[in-house]
């Protein structure tokens, strides 16, 4: 049922919230510091993993598909796959960040934001889950 407490509770949105924070305070600060093309980035980058962090907050399971197999085998390696993929998308997302923050180029990690989401989606939207 829509109206269930755990469908509308605020704890659900903490993280997405947090991380879409963060990136209007990085933004706010290197635009302040006169770099505002860096803090666009900076800022598109968070915003689009909170993107990612609010669209994943109801997932209940991982969708298994025949490539990965069946049985415990099969959801430890799903699960570890899942984990290395996110793992992978915070560092990326971490290291622009403190890229922007120190005033180095942010481009190569702006790449790697950018083809991770884009990757993310056209993932999403294959599986049948849709958006």
């Amino acid at each position: 049922m829509w109206i269930a407490p755990e469908r509308r509770s605020l704890s659900r949105w903490a993280v997405p919230g947090l991380a879409l924070g963060a990136g209007i305070v990085v933004g706010a600060v290197l635009a302040a510091d006169g770099r505002s093309g860096t803090a666009l980035v900076a800022l598109a980058a968070l915003a689009g993993y909170a993107v990612y962090l609010a669209y994943r907050r109801n997932e209940p399971a991982l969708p298994f598909s025949e490539s990965f197999g069946s049985g415990t085998r099969a959801r430890a390696h799903l699960r570890a796959s899942a984990m290395t993929g996110d793992m992978l998308t915070v560092a990326v997302v971490a290291a622009l960040v403190v890229q922007a923050l120190r005033g180095a180029d942010v481009t190569p990690y702006a790449w790697l934001a950018a083809v991770a989401g884009v990757t993310y989606l056209l993932s999403a939207l294959a599986a049948g889950r849709g958006l």
